[in-house]
């Protein structure tokens, strides 16, 4: 797949310019190198040697011990099952979406990991993207830790016709994961588990964060701001480079999201520009170089499809009532099929 190759449709998605990217196989567990992340987090409980912060890895490893109740796929027959024993399917579906338009977007501010809301732009951007996603299973979700990230993908499971409850899995301490217990199997069947984590987060901008983006150029600088903004391995004062961000996206994916699609699940990712840049570098094995070129739309999802330790892009379904995308996969066409017998 050459990375020139612009996937576009009515609204824009996503571009990559200047060369080669493609698909490969994948190792299923990563290792996370202590570099600075955001401010004021405390790390702790992490293996490979820096502290994770607290509950976030156990809570993640403890939701993981119990999908198999909570994430209930609605299963994809085969012509090929002549027996009556239940098979993993050999592919699964990685949805991508950048959050909405933001209320710091709308006023053209540096955001990074300050935490606001999206807009009411942002609130139908999300709406939308769930309306393109709507056919396809989905049955975990990641977002960051960030509010506009999560609230896209919250509202944008609302447009789903399998109608099942997106549950935030809170895990930061005994009292939480007891408190958010819930005690019916058939309502764990029916809910989707949100899993946040940090390692997600757009990248932290450092002393930019909160400043107007014209008035910061006016003052540093065209050349300098577009260097801390697109470059590779140049931080922002204080804040965190790409190159830094990728580090713990990338490792996040590997070593939690990784294992989810081999295991069989569909996976939704709602988060932010450099963070899913990171990992769709990671996915289509861009360069350094070919990474600050790629450009994500807000609220446009990216559809892979992840078979035979491979991931392959398939740009971004249309809408609802567009066919093609299911033509990618017989698996999704199954799905949809399958929707449409439960619903009618």
């Amino acid at each position: 797949m050459m990375a020139a190759t612009v996937f576009h449709h009515a609204t824009g998605t996503i571009q990559s310019h200047g060369g080669h990217g493609g698909s490969g196989s994948r190792n299923m567990l990563g290792r996370y190198s202590e570099r600075r992340v955001c401010k004021g987090v405390e790390v702790r409980l992490f293996k490979s040697g820096i502290r994770g912060e607290a509950g976030w890895r156990l809570g993640v490893v403890s939701a993981s011990s119990s999908h198999s109740s909570v994430a209930d796929p609605i299963p994809l027959s085969s012509s090929s099952n002549s027996n009556n024993s239940p098979k993993k399917s050999n592919e699964t579906a990685l949805i991508l979406i950048r959050h909405g338009e933001s209320l710091w977007n709308e006023k053209n501010l540096f955001t990074g990991c300050v935490d606001v809301p999206l807009t009411k732009k942002g609130v139908e951007e999300a709406i939308e993207a769930g309306k393109r996603i709507s056919n396809i299973p989905v049955d975990m979700i990641y977002t960051s830790s960030l509010i506009r990230a999560q609230m896209t993908a919250m509202l944008a499971m609302t447009q789903h016709r399998r109608k099942k409850v997106p549950i935030i899995m809170h895990n930061e301490s005994e009292q939480a994961k007891t408190w958010s217990q819930i005690y019916s199997e058939e309502t764990k069947k029916q809910s989707i588990p949100v899993i946040a984590s940090w390692r997600l987060n757009e990248r932290m901008y450092g002393e930019l964060q909160g400043l107007n983006k014209q008035e910061t150029a006016d003052k540093f600088g065209k050349e300098q701001v577009h260097e801390w903004r697109r470059s590779y391995d140049t931080p922002p004062p204080n804040g965190e480079s790409l190159e830094m961000c990728a580090e713990r996206a990338v490792a996040y994916f590997k070593e939690h999201i990784e294992p989810q699609l081999i295991s069989g699940k569909h996976v939704m990712i709602a988060a932010h520009g450099n963070s899913l840049r990171s990992i769709i570098m990671y996915l289509d094995k861009l360069t350094s170089q070919e990474v600050i070129s790629l450009e994500l739309s807000t609220g446009i999802p990216m559809l892979y499809i992840f078979k035979e330790g491979k991931f392959i892009r398939r740009g971004s379904p249309v809408g609802p009532s567009e066919a093609g995308v299911y033509a990618y996969t017989r698996s999704l066409a199954l799905y949809r099929q399958k929707l449409d017998e439960m619903l009618h």
